[in-house]
């Protein structure tokens, strides 16, 4: 697929509505391109019922513009740190488990600075604009620096702001340090807003889902790995092996329906399975 140059921008307008603007120099087969792409997304997306497939759909999109990562959380107006508004999704993410592990472990999700600029921000932004921002402090730049050795060297994030307040965001990344365009950061702008929609238009309709039954031993085990803790770690505290500890949470991740332990942490939070 032709690449289109760098001069395609996305604005918002002072109703809050979104318009696709592209110079008169912009080559219309590229440009034709793109929106087909960009048209084979929203088709695919009609009539999917469920977040997980349409993350999976919004994912196959992402590849277009090299993105193998992204990362979607919603917030309500006074949570400091990223946990989910609703218990349905709480959060949907393929990042490395790698790094989903260690950002939890070193407490980033209280000091992420995407998710402070998110609260001042009504479009993408890049990862790079923040981390050079004057106001980003040396701690939040550590974030990002970290993040880089686990493969997601460069990114934007899109703030979704909702009703009284609360926001979702969204993060598309790359493994490698190259600037997003404004034409890459458009479309996925585009995608994050419509796949917002349709969840949001999900959870409206199914409402809150009934919380899963966990054992004794499950509940222990992922609060423990809610709190950073690793399966070598939570076995010395609770006296059992490792391996018992791996088959606890192996329950946990199928019965709350999560790819990763960090992700069951939260919906067992949303769930008031535990508390932190």
């Amino acid at each position: 697929m032709e690449r289109p140059p760098d001069n395609c921008d996305f604005s918002t307008s002072k109703h809050g509505t979104f318009s696709l603007v592209s110079s008169m120099h912009f080559p219309k087969a590229a440009k034709e391109a793109f929106a087909v792409e960009f048209g084979r997304f929203l088709d695919h997306t009609d009539g999917v019922a469920q977040s997980e497939q349409l993350f999976d759909l919004l994912s196959a999109f992402a590849l277009n513009f090299d993105c193998p990562w992204i990362a979607y959380g919603s917030l309500t107006p006074d949570q400091r740190y990223l946990k989910s508004v609703r218990r349905d999704p709480a959060v949907l993410l393929n990042y490395p488990d790698e790094w989903q592990e260690r950002y939890f472990k070193m407490g980033y999700d209280r000091i992420d600075p995407i998710i402070k600029t998110s609260r001042k921000r009504a479009g993408a932004f890049r990862w790079s604009d923040v981390y050079n921002d004057a106001s980003t402090t040396e701690y939040e730049r550590r974030v990002f620096d970290e993040a880089a050795t686990f493969g997601l060297r460069s990114g934007i994030s899109v703030p979704l702001h909702g009703p009284h307040g609360s926001f979702a965001i969204m993060s598309f990344a790359q493994p490698w340090d190259r600037e997003f365009q404004n034409r890459t950061v458009t479309y996925l702008q585009l995608a994050a807003f419509h796949f917002h929609l349709r969840v949001a238009k999900f959870q409206n309709s199914s409402g809150v889902g009934k919380a899963p039954k966990l054992s004794l031993r499950e509940r222990e085990c992922i609060l423990w790995a809610a709190r950073g803790k690793s399966s070598w770690e939570i076995g010395k505290i609770l006296g059992i092996s490792l391996n018992t500890v791996n088959f606890h949470i192996k329950n946990v991740l199928q019965k709350l329906d999560a790819g990763s332990r960090m992700v069951a942490a939260m919906k067992a939070v949303d769930f008031g399975i535990i508390e932190l």
